[in-house]
């Protein structure tokens, strides 16, 4: 198993986040400092230390739905700042999956199962994420069709959405892809300002009644929905 896969099975960190640390020098296997991103461990025999702390593959894995609340940053670690793992309160090592901006509300997962991170982060698996959206201005059907159609963001095109109408100053989307703060940048392309953005879906999970700064375990139907439609 390589090096990095092992650290996002252990719980400690993504994939990605898994290469930076071991760039940086903070992995040890065998009690020796690796940084060569196609180390490969056995995780029966090799001794694998993160920060000089012994790593275990998890035996179970963990899936948790929490509603983040607005000043909080999506990161296992962010000095000076609030972060989403301040608000889940168990011994066990989770991540989130994908982001929220600080300014934003909504349905997070966190999760230490490794590969269920990378096929809800990776936007080749086409898994949806739905928002409600709240701007300062009515918005005309123009623009809401513009967003839908897509919009030329960072030298890129967005891929179509899926717009519905709420109100004149508000809108709810489906997007099959999330870039830095797509939304925002979207809805300031035709001349409007996001207010409020909260995400109430992610794949088969739904935000639901949670209240937000609430967490919860996923249900053992939801894991297997989720699990399932993403193996699909």
């Amino acid at each position: 198993m390589r090096l990095q896969k092992f650290l996002s099975e252990a719980g400690i960190c993504s994939r990605r986040k898994g290469e930076e640390y071991i760039r940086e020098g903070r992995v040890r296997v065998n009690s020796r400092i690796v940084t060569e991103l196609g180390t490969k461990v056995d995780p029966g025999k090799d001794r694998v230390e993160f920060d000089g702390k012994s790593v275990t593959l998890k035996s179970e894995h963990i899936y948790i739905a929490l509603n983040k609340p607005k000043g909080y940053v999506t990161s296992c670690s962010h000095p000076g700042e609030k972060i989403v793992l301040d608000l889940i309160d168990i011994p066990e090592r989770v991540y989130p999956i994908g982001r929220l901006d600080k300014d934003s509300t909504g349905l997070l997962i966190l999760t230490n199962d490794g590969s269920l991170h990378h096929r809800l982060s990776h936007p080749s698996f086409d898994h949806e994420k739905e928002y409600d959206v709240t701007v300062s201005k009515p918005i005309t059907d123009g623009s809401l069709l513009k967003i839908a159609q897509g919009l030329p963001m960072m030298g890129i095109k967005t891929r179509p959405a899926k717009v519905r109408r709420v109100s004149s100053k508000s809108f709810r989307i489906i997007l099959k892809e999330g870039r830095n703060r797509q939304i925002r940048r979207m809805v300031g392309k035709v001349g409007n300002r996001v207010t409020k953005l909260r995400r109430i879906r992610v794949s088969k999970i739904k935000l639901g009644s949670l209240a937000e700064g609430a967490w919860r375990n996923l249900t053992e139907k939801e894991k297997k929905e989720l699990l399932t439609h993403l193996n699909s």
